[in-house]
């Protein structure tokens, strides 16, 4: 893929915070900082970390033809041919819908008035467990594909300023997915699979959600970098030539309305993350909590978006001490 071809480098966000950095301590008559790696995003939770166990249900041959009115038979048969064992998360997640929706779909029909009482036991079991166990197919059709996994790959860089369109690309995949979350239950509502790969694939194309926090890292550690230089021209009583000597940072500049749109591009894709953890219907893996709030949160202060939201208000606040010392 063409993004792991980037590396880890800052590219064209890290010239643009670079120059602005260069053209500061100039006006301060002071040393470019010296500018220190950023930090790279967390590792995403493991498998063993992030999936529930599903025991495999292993029903007899005999057993399944006994509850041959519910027509589940096809299905079994082909979960446990070769290509079903080796299925992708996604279409592993398709067949336990379609078998909740068989089993419990029959219990309501008059098929169990049909079935002795072993067999008519053994479909209530049947249709309990995977009503049981649905939400945790649903979790982890998502969180074992590659596809959403990727997305949080370190192997990123951050995302360049002109890509945040990416944003509007990606969205309705994670729409599509919270709402396949939320009617997985309800009836009425059809699973595609071929919208759904469709979403996926889409998701497959770029790791956005590392691109958007290593985008937000680097411009608060740049951020920060340049803070210092103001403070210590603060500290010395320093002054530009004339104010008007000091790089402007209205919303009219490059950096600036790159910085605006970053920032409401993440919290637009972030909300849109939140929101579709929060429409799983069972709870959250404590390794997925951790992450989440430590690198996905809009609130918590040590991660990336509150973090350049806070960045960027400290400089806001030290531009303007310095001016009005420098009137």
């Amino acid at each position: 893929m063409a993004w792991l071809l980037n590396g880890c480098g800052e590219g064209p966000a890290g010239a643009l915070l670079g120059d602005y950095q260069q053209r500061l301590a100039a006006a301060l008559d002071l040393a470019p900082p010296t500018k220190a790696r950023p930090t790279n995003i967390g590792d995403f939770p493991g498998p063993d970390a992030r999936l529930f166990t599903l025991p495999e249900t292993r029903e007899g041959l005999l057993d399944v033809f006994a509850l041959r009115g519910c027509h589940i038979a096809n299905l079994v048969a082909g979960r446990n041919n070769q290509l079903g064992k080796v299925a992708a998360p996604s279409q592993r997640w398709l067949y336990e819908l379609a078998l909740w929706r068989r089993l419990s779909g029959c219990w309501n029909t008059e098929v169990p008035a049909t079935l002795g009482d072993n067999d008519k036991a053994r479909l209530a079991r049947l249709t309990q467990l995977k009503t049981d166990q649905l939400p945790r197919a649903s979790w982890n059709a998502l969180f074992a594909s590659s596809e959403w996994v990727d997305s949080f790959s370190r192997a990123s860089s951050p995302l360049p300023p002109d890509a945040l369109s990416e944003v509007d690309v990606q969205l309705p995949a994670l729409a599509y997915l919270r709402e396949a979350t939320l009617h997985q239950f309800d009836r009425r509502w059809e699973a595609d699979s071929a919208t759904l790969e469709g979403h996926l694939k889409t998701l497959q194309e770029r790791p956005l959600t590392a691109e958007l926090l290593r985008a937000l890292m680097l411009a608060e550690r740049r951020l920060s970098e340049a803070s210092r230089l103001l403070e210590t021209a603060l500290e010395d009583e320093a002054c530009p030539a004339t104010p008007a000597g000091l790089p402007s940072f209205s919303g009219d500049t490059r950096l600036v309305a790159w910085l605006d749109r970053l920032e409401l591009a993440s919290r637009r894709w972030l909300s849109a993350v939140h929101r579709l953890l929060d429409a799983q219907l069972i709870s959250p893996r404590p390794a997925i909590v951790t992450y989440r709030r430590r690198w996905l949160s809009l609130e918590d202060p040590r991660a990336p978006w509150p973090a350049l939201a806070t960045a960027r208000q400290r400089h806001r606040e030290l531009r303007a001490s310095l001016l009005r010392h420098c009137r």
